[in-house]
């Protein structure tokens, strides 16, 4: 095998950063901030709808703000994606009104649109403009996973403890409330942090993401692009069965997922019988879960090689998860010291299991896409996930608390398991697509 250019060393140096900068916010945030809802007298009905809203302005502008990164370039919709957020969690941390926290949620959904593939898309285009359209990609997506998951679990554990250590000894937490008329929580902290490392996130991609030259874009040429690139990933999703099957396992874990991020945090305050230790504990969950993700994302290859083939590895890490989702279920009425390990051990299974099978389906995808239409791809797969997520969480919201609501989402990330019990054909991409990638200078 011959060695890794410079070049491709210096793309996944950027690409792991970039995962790590992008995905610390929502680390810092997703512990607290279900919590400052509840603490700013929003119900769980209410809570519910935000993340409605945020998931289904992902689903809205999944398609066009992936057609834009393609036609007008990764660099400055990665940057806008930043500029975004950083505003969507300013207005988190200070909203008081249900328009407002709507509002934040639209535009972190508009953020995350905008940032679901440009990277990932930014990094295969610069392998294989050096390597070829058959360079290693698995080794690079996989690590950028890891740092994803690191990031998230350094967030959730740092957001989860500001709060808490706030209100310990002199409890500054109440005085910086106090002085700023409750403007300013101890659960706000961790979202103003990470609207600060937002604009670290845009400086860096602009001055860090090089990519290679595109033709001048005109409004014109952006407005006419979009729609071909939208529908040519359409298109993409419904002529081949193995990008199909690949939609269908995002969605099953779009559903997973929405149910954890909702439900998890109450059941911590249950448990704990407090808002800011409610935080911590989901926080040092959150962080274990995240921890499996980072360990399952770097056992992605290797479980390749053990089982056979991409699409085996995939089988075997959505059947792990939906283990684990199972067993939150049925330990959700049981407060036994044996049932919380269970606990612990599925809700490191449901991380554990997606960590394997991410980069691996996404290697796949990547066979299947040129670079014109890469992060359009992406954000399909993308679509697929936020839109099923927020009916989930629409649907979960409504349910009462119990096993319920856990066991539904565990059925349908099994399904989505079982799509992979069948070995996909293996065409590899088209000599259109390869003609389009080895043109990249």
């Amino acid at each position: 095998m011959s060695a890794e250019s410079p070049e491709i060393r210096t793309a996944r140096r950027r690409y792991v950063t970039v995962c790590a900068l992008f995905w610390l916010p929502p680390g810092l945030t997703m512990a607290p901030l279900v919590l400052l809802f509840t603490e700013r007298g929003m119900a769980l009905a209410a809570i519910a709808g935000f993340y409605a809203a945020h998931s289904l302005t992902v689903a809205a502008l999944e398609l066009p703000t992936g057609g834009l990164s393609d036609v007008l370039g990764r660099r400055p919709v990665l940057a806008v994606a930043g500029g975004l957020n950083a505003i969507a969690l300013l207005i988190h941390a200070l909203g008081t009104t249900v328009w407002a926290l709507t509002l934040g949620m639209a535009l972190m959904g508009t953020a995350r649109a905008l940032a679901s593939g440009p990277a990932e898309a930014w990094y295969v285009d610069i392998v294989q403009a050096s390597a070829g359209p058959d360079a290693d990609l698995r080794t690079g997506l996989a690590r950028g996973s890891s740092a994803t998951s690191a990031a998230l679990a350094a967030g959730l554990l740092l957001g989860g403890a500001l709060p808490w250590l706030l209100g310990r000894g002199p409890d500054l937490g109440a005085r910086l409330a106090e002085a700023t008329s409750r403007a300013v929580l101890p659960l706000s902290v961790p979202v103003l942090l990470g609207a600060a490392v937002e604009i670290v996130f845009a400086c860096y991609v602009l001055t860090a993401l090089r990519e290679p030259p595109r033709p001048p874009a005109t409004a014109r040429s952006v407005l006419r692009g979009i729609p071909g690139a939208a529908l040519d990933g359409v298109r993409l999703g419904g002529r081949d069965a193995l990008v199909r099957r690949i939609l269908l396992s995002a969605a099953a874990a779009g559903s997973a997922l929405a149910a954890i991020e909702l439900l998890m945090p109450g059941r911590a305050v249950t448990l704990t019988g407090a808002s800011e230790s409610g935080a911590m504990l989901f926080a040092v969950l959150a962080f274990g879960g995240f921890v499996c993700a980072g360990v399952g994302s770097h056992l992605a290859p290797f479980t390749v090689r053990v089982t056979g083939s991409g699409a085996r590895a995939v089988l075997a890490g959505l059947g792990t998860s939906a283990t684990g989702l199972a067993l939150l279920g049925v330990t959700a009425t049981f407060s036994h010291p044996l049932a919380t390990g269970f606990v612990v051990v599925g809700f490191g299974l449901v991380y554990l299991g997606f960590g394997v099978a991410g980069p691996n389906e996404n290697d796949l995808l990547h066979q299947r896409v040129s670079s014109t239409g890469r992060a359009t791809a992406l954000s399909v797969q993308s679509l697929a996930q936020q839109s099923v997520g927020a009916l989930t969480g629409v649907a979960v919201g409504a349910m009462s608390p119990g096993p319920l609501p856990w066991l539904l989402t565990a059925a349908m990330l099994f399904a989505g398991t079982l799509l992979w019990l069948r070995e996909p054909d293996r065409p590899a991409v088209t000599t259109a697509a390869r003609s389009a990638t080895q043109s990249v200078p």
